[in-house]
């Protein structure tokens, strides 16, 4: 996929767990207890015959051919319904089925998928995300509990989920209400540098050389000295201090936080822990010191294109985006990176980041994951699912998948889909201009160190409904006041942590925190721990 574009939906995916979110808390809500009987509403006579009658190594030649409606999120590529008409006709005698494949754009995405499920809509499948509408659909009820119909109608899909162990973030009062993708990632952080300035003067800093704050501190100082005038930094400091405070963002965002070490996982403010006041502290002297840019607060723009653009020379940035090959207007350059608190905790990337779901109203759940698990065992189909048809959409290079001659990012007529994401294999994905051979390997192969570690509240959606209006002021606040302290504009750091302190009780923190907690807790009682 095109690396520019992938890297803000890359961002958005890590967001969580390098940055905690402002204003989340109308949307980030907990699952409710759904206790209609969905999956025998779902199965009709017709089917239950049909898997009664049928070998279940081959039950095509039973079933009739029926229609499959998907929604996927961004905007429809011109080749799209050809491809998914070839892929209707190649898997005719395995499937029976035709697709019809739908595109929603990016902002409408959430409230039309919320419509559509309290419409009674009978969709199929859909593409979904902590970080966009899953937990707001599962709150609606909007979700078909899989329990049952995922082992009989998917075992392949079935038995990756259980060997990998991800199932229990995707299930909700005993429900599977989703089906995660099945990539290993990090977004552990690191800090990027241009290098080719600093060997034309003599200053040069030797890789994976910085690994804490004070290191770090040192030596923006010193590369300030050697390229006095050089825009050095633009990043928020959040990443640094969460990581050395081995702190993890709740999915009701607004700055709430537990430790990774606590077993009790007790909530936290993050102005009401040290990591905060040593942000502060660092933002304040980086930003009156010229090194974080005095226009970082109120820029709009890509950070990753301005950092491509050769616009600042010190990025924070995470593993996939230091190892892929990222797009740079300047062939000259040269970066070096380095892996900050490697001895510290950090969780992996939440199997919720990309799913799919089946509709509770689907018209062919039992089909569409007979298709999810042909994807899983079958390379043509995820070669045709993924890139579409060879030589109009995509050609193979070296085993690479290349946009064909004439076509690129801005005109592909099928490469990088939205919604594609959930559909990611690691034991099919072809290397491409930003992804090397074994890339994904290599990724997952990072995430299972030692320190790199799954978090016990991957699963847990906070329902923000009994502190709404606390949570919409404490991320006016968190806008107002909490920002200009992240990036340094304050004339005294100490005082206004202070100041932030206090409005953030007497705007209502603590029963924030109180609810947040129990929230927590139950979920831990309900997972057994």
């Amino acid at each position: 996929m095109n690396a520019s574009k992938h890297r803000i939906l890359s961002f958005l995916l890590c967001l969580n767990l390098l940055v905690s979110a402002t204003g989340c808390g109308s949307t980030a809500i907990a699952p409710a207890d759904n206790s209609s009987n969905v999956t025998q509403e779902k199965q009709s006579a017709e089917s239950v015959k049909e898997s009664e009658s049928a070998p279940a190594e081959s039950p095509a030649p039973e079933l009739k051919d029926v229609k499959l409606k998907f929604y996927f999120m961004g905007d429809k590529r011109a080749a799209t319904d050809e491809v998914w008409t070839t892929i209707a006709e190649k898997y005719r005698d395995k499937l029976h089925a035709d697709f019809e494949v739908n595109f929603i754009p990016f902002g409408d995405y959430k409230d039309k998928m919320m419509m559509m499920s309290a419409s009674g809509d009978d969709w199929d499948l859909n593409f979904d995300g902590y970080w966009l509408s899953y937990p707001a659909m599962v709150l609606g009820g909007a979700y078909l509990d899989l329990n049952g119909l995922l082992s009989k109608y998917a075992p392949n899909l079935n038995a990756t989920y259980e060997k990998q162990g991800v199932l229990s973030a995707a299930t909700v009062d005993g429900k599977i209400l989703s089906l995660p993708w099945t990539m290993k990632m990090n977004c552990r952080n690191y800090l990027l540098w241009r290098s080719d300035p600093g060997k034309k003067v003599g200053f040069e800093q030797p890789k994976d050389s910085l690994k804490t704050v004070e290191e770090v501190d040192a030596f923006l100082h010193a590369m300030q000295k050697a390229l006095p005038g050089e825009k050095l930094l633009m990043n928020a400091l959040d990443p640094m201090f969460l990581e050395k405070y081995e702190l993890v963002p709740l999915s009701v965002g607004s700055d709430l936080y537990v430790d990774i070490n606590d077993p009790t996982c007790k909530v936290i403010a993050l102005e009401q822990h040290p990591a905060y006041r040593e942000l502060a502290t660092y933002a304040a002297k980086w930003y009156n010191d010229g090194i974080l840019a005095k226009d970082a607060l109120i820029n709009k723009e890509d950070l990753a294109t301005l950092w491509n653009n050769g616009r600042f020379l010190v990025n924070m940035t995470w593993h996939e985006w230091v190892f892929a090959n990222d797009e740079g207007t300047d062939p000259t350059r040269t970066i070096e990176n380095s892996l900050l608190y490697p001895d510290k905790k950090f969780p992996n990337q939440t199997p919720l980041a990309n799913v799919v779901c089946l509709n509770k109203n689907a018209a062919n759940p039992e089909r569409t994951l007979m298709f999810l698990d042909m994807l899983e065992t079958d390379r043509d189909l995820y070669d045709t699912v993924q890139y579409g048809i060879e030589g109009k959409t995509y050609v193979l290079k070296n085993g690479a998948a290349e946009y064909p001659a004439g076509i690129d990012a801005a005109s592909s007529n099928y490469m990088d889909w939205g919604g594609q994401w959930a559909f990611w294999k690691p034991q099919f994905m072809r290397p491409n201009a930003t992804y090397s051979e074994g890339f994904w390997e290599r990724e997952a192969e990072f995430a299972s160190l030692p320190n790199n570690v799954n978090f016990s509240l991957d699963g847990l959606f906070v329902n923000s409904d009994p502190i709404k209006n606390e949570l919409v002021r404490r991320s006016q606040l968190i806008e107002e006041f909490g920002k200009p302290i992240r990036f340094g504009v304050t004339k005294d750091a100490g005082a206004a942590v202070d100041e932030y302190l206090n409005k953030q009780k007497e705007a209502g923190l603590d029963t924030i925190v109180a609810e947040v907690q129990k929230q927590v807790d139950a979920y831990l009682a309900s997972i057994g721990k």
